[in-house]
């Protein structure tokens, strides 16, 4: 697409970031040919629309963030993804959380941006199926983390088991609730929030079914869409933390349902 007048660098970044969502993969070479420019340009564009998580770059092209099935990627590539959206949500989900809490804080990369911007708590307890929480969290801010689950999921960092706990002493199982679940999900529409594996859905539907407020994580990207396990409708949840207001079917449905949405725009 070669125009009379030349395109700016910022506009030109947007139609690039588009094009690719529409297509889900292109390479560099038809970027350069379609946007009459060079494939070094191209190449700088794709390295700065993937710093800012609007699509993956690849080796010789780029891919959109919708192409990415979760199950088919690892999780840092999956932190690219949204991850200055993922950023405000998680500072915003921190603002939720007091001194002495009890938190489930669950796998995926929405929950773990959570995690950094917690440094100024204390005394907090958490139980996660997370395993990249505990060597994220500042040491200061809490006074215990639990790990629950049962199998490992290598390309996720997270365990997938009941939200339960056998005592070292008696064996038993003793079962655990919480002051505030602050839950990702895959997706979120007016039926309710859902993820794409079975196992997992009902894990995180015991974690909201075991805290006194539930808070669900989802970027705008998760808005609208639905997923095949879902996980519950949605007044398990209390709040909706996103870095968009949704549409206005989906702030309905939320309404209707007493679901708070909490977005960077939202006072509170």
């Amino acid at each position: 697409m070669n125009d009379a007048a030349p395109r700016l660098p910022g506009g030109r970044k947007a139609e690039i970031a588009g094009y690719v969502n529409r297509l889900g993969q292109v390479t560099v070479t038809a970027l350069a040919d379609h946007f009459g420019v060079s494939a070094d340009t191209i190449r700088r564009d794709l390295d700065q629309l993937d710093a800012d998580g609007l699509l993956i770059r690849m080796h010789g092209g780029a891919m959109s963030n919708s192409a990415v099935p979760w199950h088919d990627t690892n999780l840092s590539d999956r932190a690219r993804l949204q991850a200055s959206q993922k950023d405000r949500i998680g500072r915003i989900a921190a603002e939720l959380v007091q001194d002495g809490n009890v938190l489930f804080i669950n796998g995926g990369t929405t929950a773990l941006s959570l995690v950094h911007h917690l440094s100024n708590k204390r005394e907090l307890i958490i139980a996660t199926n997370n395993l990249a929480l505990p060597v994220e969290i500042n040491p200061e801010a809490c006074r215990d983390v639990y790990v629950i689950g049962g199998h490992v999921r290598l390309s996720g960092r997270v365990t997938i088991g009941p939200v339960a706990f056998a005592s070292a002493i008696s064996g038993v199982e003793n079962d655990i609730h919480v002051d505030l679940a602050l839950i990702g999900v895959g997706a979120v529409d007016t039926d309710g929030f859902s993820t794409s594996n079975l196992d997992e859905a009902a894990m995180l539907a015991q974690m909201a079914a075991r805290a006194r407020r539930v808070a669900i994580l989802a970027d705008s990207t998760k808005l609208g869409r639905r997923l095949f396990a879902a996980i519950g409708d949605l007044a398990i949840a209390d709040y909706l933390i996103t870095n968009e207001q949704p549409n206005t079917e989906l702030s309905a449905a939320l309404s209707a349902h007493s679901v708070q949405v909490l977005t960077p725009d939202t006072p509170y």
